[in-house]
């Protein structure tokens, strides 16, 4: 690696460089300010020999991909409710990086469960100063808790045994999405678990902040796009107003008469109960999905018509509405800035299905029949012609909502907030809305195995996966992938935010239904 001194003077000078965030990077900052809502988590348990975990060897391939990825290092200055910005001051050296890296580097001697508790209920572990961070934890290895000088760890025992391993990547949702999480993992056991010794992994370092961070004749600094920049424009008026009339038109379909009963008395708690399938009956099921023509994506949102429509706590009459979201990176068309992956981009879909069983019909007719229902909406919306133009204007809804939130938060915690006049009554009768809440949402991540290349790196084994976020009051997410061989369900949902017996019933059903289906 080189000197501080030889790095020194060829990058003699701190430059940064910034970024404005975008209407979906914005409606997801604005909120998390004051407790840290929507930030993310990735946990992984895997099993590892202990030189592989040791706080350099980490402390180096978090650098590495720090260094390759600059939002990961970035802080946020915001300079009013439009103008929200990321500040990226590359390291001024290698060891820079590396020291970066380890005050976002934390070891733990927790369980999984006290890991996510304490992520997800307790202070806040990210700030506008440190937007990602990682954390080990195990609560049976021995784990280092001062920093380590950097050594060569080459001459390990053969028949070292292996322990097993807690990680937990954080990342603020302004900085990505559970794609970008997702291939970071991977890329992270990719390097921890490489045959490179720890000089090797100091030489990439050196190579990678040589390449991204030291100063040069002409060299500008970059960032990646906010998720808008990274499509088309619109070529004309016409076709924004076409689009406009279009946007407004496919939201009065967005009908949905279910919810939770909601319970606010208290503060916020969220759980997770999560359920994983063996190989073999994991296996049963995708096998099953495909017999009846859909994938397991579909049948999630099935099973959660099923299992509600059982509960009985909602009108029949009204439909089931349930809301997902989808990957954009395939519908971008602008060349980017920067090759990272690390960026939001993520639009939005609904799924609409009926809120009964009818009794002439056998359940598991109805229940495939929903079923494939889901993948046909699911597929009209990806689809069809109007989608970027429909998320680029869901975008600037969801804008325009966080700020206007944000400073009415603002102002009662000053203490200035006004109520806004009631609007006039309107001489004509105006046709009411049509209800449009939403049950649940589902993140329907897919087969994870595809992502995590586990055969790269046989020197550790991941066997557990658990991902959300930090939820608001009342927030609940259902979560369904496949992840090393398994079929994992999980309910991330603030137990203190709804009625308990209602939502205990509906995932006792979630339950019932995945074995009488599937």
């Amino acid at each position: 690696m080189l000197s501080d001194l030889d790095a020194a003077a060829n990058n003699p000078a701190p430059c940064s460089v910034d970024r404005r965030m975008g209407d979906t990077e914005l409606s997801y900052y604005l909120p998390a300010r004051a407790n840290g809502v929507n930030d993310m988590y990735l946990h992984i348990g895997f099993d590892a020999p202990d030189h592989l975990v040791q706080r350099p060897r980490v402390r180096l391939v978090w650098a590495i991909l720090r260094t390759r990825h600059p939002l990961l290092s970035c802080s946020v200055a915001m300079h009013s409710y439009e103008d929200v910005r990321f500040v990226y001051t590359p390291p001024l050296t290698p060891q820079d990086a590396l020291e970066d890296a380890d005050n976002n580097l934390e070891y733990k001697s927790v369980t999984k469960d006290e890991l996510i508790g304490d992520y997800l209920n307790g202070e806040r572990t990210l700030s506008d100063q440190r937007i990602s961070y990682l954390i080990i934890s195990s609560d049976t290895a021995p784990l280092p808790t001062p920093p380590l000088t950097p050594r060569e760890l080459s001459d390990v025992p053969e028949a070292e045994p292996d322990h097993n391993y807690d990680l937990l990547i954080c990342a603020a949702h302004f900085l990505g999405d559970g794609m970008a999480l997702h291939q970071f993992a991977n890329d992270f056991f990719g390097l921890l678990a490489s045959e490179k010794s720890s000089q090797e992994l100091e030489i990439l370092l050196n190579e990678e902040w040589s390449q991204s961070c030291r100063l040069s004749p002409g060299k500008v600094f970059t960032l990646p796009n906010c998720l808008e920049d990274n499509f088309a424009p619109e070529p004309s008026n016409l076709r924004r107003a076409i689009c406009k009339v279009d946007y407004q038109l496919s939201q009065g379909k967005q009908i949905g008469g279910q919810a939770f009963p909601r319970n606010s008395r208290q503060p916020r708690r969220t759980i997770v109960p999560t359920v994983s399938y063996d190989v073999d009956r994991t296996k049963s099921v995708l096998k099953r999905c495909k017999a009846n023509g859909v994938s397991i994506s579909a049948a999630l949102f099935a099973i959660c018509n099923m299992a509600w429509a059982r509960v009985g706590n909602g009108p029949p009459d009204l439909p089931t509405l349930m809301y997902s979201a989808v990957n954009l990176r395939p519908y971008f068309k602008v060349n980017p800035p920067h090759d990272s992956y690390w960026f939001l981009a993520v639009g939005y879909f609904n799924v609409v299905l009926p809120n009964f069983i009818p009794r002439s019909i056998a359940p598991s007719s109805t229940f495939w029949h929903r079923a494939r229902s889901a993948k046909v909406q699911s597929a009209k919306v990806a689809k069809t012609p109007m989608f970027v133009s429909r998320c680029r204007l869901t975008a600037e809804e969801r804008g325009r909502r966080a700020r206007m939130w944000a400073k009415e938060d603002d102002e009662r915690e000053r203490g200035t907030y006004t109520p806004p006049t009631p609007a006039p009554t309107p001489a004509q009768p105006v046709k009411p809305r049509v209800p449009s809440s939403a049950l649940i949402g589902l993140s329907l991540l897919g087969n994870l195995d595809g992502m995590y290349k586990h055969a790269a790196f046989p020197a550790v084994k991941l066997h557990t996966l658990t991902t959300g976020s930090r939820q608001r009051s009342g927030g609940m997410l259902l979560f369904g992938y496949t992840f090393a061989g398994k079929l994992w369900v999980s309910l991330g949902y603030d137990e203190n935010g709804f009625d308990k017996e209602v939502v205990q019933k509906f995932w006792e059903n979630v339950l019932s239904a995945m074995d009488e289906f599937l």
